[in-house]
């Protein structure tokens, strides 16, 4: 398949590199000094499921450049996906499909509304993942996974092509659930309460799964997202919340979520398309979100400062 990587970091560095190293034609669409030095001496993977390094990969901060692909995967920060949106244009033709892989629950809507209902899929992926340096990722945590699916739930050959792609790589595992809906929000149950919390607090999960008070806060973010969840029509298992502790139960305990390293380094992040969306969607279906709408309330004001244009 001709992939395009929208979004080069620690999400789309690594399943690229996978699908590169697996004979794929991927081209990984990046920026700034990342980009030069993938272009000069390729790139790296440091991960716990086996290094590699692709000395040569096909790079451009272009997209335009790129030509039309099969797939683009969208593994940019949340709050940059409309703009990516835009920048991917050139690559859609008449049978190019798009599939988001982010920490959020709207990156489908926006994709759609930009770049047309036919041509998105919704999809998920799970990976603690980071650029340690300009050509090089590091995987340190969970076993990775990728999740989509049409957006209606029906079975299509393009999804079964992509699902293809990812068997033949090491290091992945990729699956079409029944449920894109369901997968998507339960992902998001716990990357969403890992990231408040981390957040807030500048632990790591090992301290804060740990703690009872914020053990409990933890339970209570989660709680909130699931009713909000189901208010939304999504049919999330009974057993939603439980599924979400444990997953946070068995990480490393020097797990942090990339929206708590950003927000640590004083950086952009995701923590409207987050916490954020949790109390948006949550005002909509006139669900009560007082935990994740204490997070957002105490950390919008660092968000809006990293925002302001310098100068």
């Amino acid at each position: 398949m001709r992939l395009a990587i929208m979004g080069s970091g620690g999400v789309g560095g690594y399943f690229g590199a996978r699908l590169a190293e697996a004979g794929q034609e991927v081209t990984f669409i990046a920026r700034g000094e990342h980009l030069a030095e993938m272009r000069r001496h390729g790139l790296r993977v440091s991960s716990i499921e086996g290094d590699l390094h692709l000395p040569e990969v096909k790079a451009t901060d272009d997209p335009a450049k790129a030509g039309a692909m099969d797939a683009v995967l969208v593994a940019v920060k949340s709050w940059q996906v409309a703009e990516a949106a835009r920048a991917i244009r050139p690559m859609i033709g008449p049978d190019t499909f798009v599939v988001p892989l982010e920490n959020g629950v709207e990156a489908a809507d926006i994709l759609a509304d930009r770049l047309g209902q036919a041509h998105v899929l919704d999809g998920l992926c799970g990976i603690l993942a980071w650029r340690e340096a300009p050509g090089h990722i590091r995987h340190a945590g969970v076993s990775p996974f990728v999740r989509f699916g049409e957006r209606d739930n029906r079975r299509s050959k393009r999804a079964e092509r992509l699902k293809a792609a990812f068997d033949q790589a090491r290091g992945v595992t990729a699956e079409i659930p029944d449920d894109i809906q369901v997968a998507v929000w339960s992902k998001f149950l716990f990357i969403c309460a890992m990231s408040g919390i981390g957040s807030v607090t500048r632990a790591p999960i090992g301290v804060t799964r740990s703690l009872p008070e914020t053990r409990t806060m933890i339970e209570q973010i989660l709680a909130e997202i699931e009713a909000v969840a189901r208010a939304r029509g999504v049919a999330l298992p009974a057993d939603a919340v439980e599924r979400a502790m444990r997953f946070i139960d068995a990480l490393p305990e020097a797990s942090t979520a990339s929206m708590q390293r950003d927000i640590m380094a004083g950086l952009p992040s995701e923590l409207e398309s987050q916490n954020g969306a949790v109390v948006r969607l949550g005002r909509e279906a006139s669900v009560a979100t007082p935990v994740n709408a204490m997070i957002l309330a105490a950390l919008l004001p660092q968000e809006r400062a990293a925002r302001r244009p310098a100068g």
